[in-house]
């Protein structure tokens, strides 16, 4: 038996969705964004990179919902959208001066421009089972983020667990470059000081079924 037919067999026994006949094996999950994360981590690098600070910035307001094919995993899906005014700057040690200074610049024109692009959202397009071992599946989604007004296609490893409650767990971890989506990374101090333009995401779900 294939790894995508042993997955599904497990999810169908842990949601109760009956196969037979033909029968739509599909569920949906709404994203609990109070039990869910999505970080971006920003690095310094430069000269003196040492007298500047890495920066942690956490989406505060965020949505989304994942349809699960149990019968065929290639066919699920998952959606979120982020407010992007939401984001915050929550860098551990550094001043609350210093943290709001760097989220005004953030969410401003030079780099987000939140006004004018309020939301950032992603779509799958395409799900691939990597592996199945026991109730941990790996997966690579594929789809496409739209980010300060511009769409790029971005694939990013996916590892999903299944709770003892029917909840779905997700962790994943995405590069991404300011430069795609037309934003030209911050320099200070003659550029001596920059952040980097490589952006790690970082994102753990947690979805749980939409009651019919």
């Amino acid at each position: 038996m294939s790894n995508a037919k042993r997955f599904a067999k497990f999810l169908l026994a842990v949601l109760s969705v009956p196969v037979a006949g033909g029968a739509d094996t599909r569920v949906a999950y709404k994203i609990d964004s109070e039990k869910s994360k999505i970080q971006i981590q920003v690095a310094r690098e430069g000269f003196f990179k040492a007298f500047g600070h890495d920066h942690l910035v956490s989406a505060a307001r965020f949505c989304g919902e994942v349809q699960l094919d149990a019968r065929k995993i290639e066919n699920s899906s998952v959606s979120f959208t982020v407010q992007a005014e939401s984001l915050a700057v929550v860098d551990p040690g550094e001043s609350e001066k210093n943290r709001k200074e760097v989220q005004a610049t953030m969410l401003g024109e030079q780099v987000l421009d939140a006004a004018r692009y309020p939301q950032i959202q992603f779509s799958s397009i395409g799900v691939k089972v990597i592996s199945n071992k026991k109730d941990v599946i790996e997966l690579q989604v594929e789809g496409t983020l739209s980010l300060h007004g511009l769409k790029k296609s971005v694939a990013a490893p996916v590892r999903v667990q299944t709770g003892e409650d029917g909840t779905l767990n997700a962790d994943a971890e995405v590069a991404l470059l300011q430069s795609d989506f037309g934003i030209t990374p911050i320099k200070v101090a003659g550029g001596t000081v920059r952040v980097k333009d490589k952006l790690r995401l970082n994102l753990h779900i947690v979805a749980r079924k939409v009651s019919s």
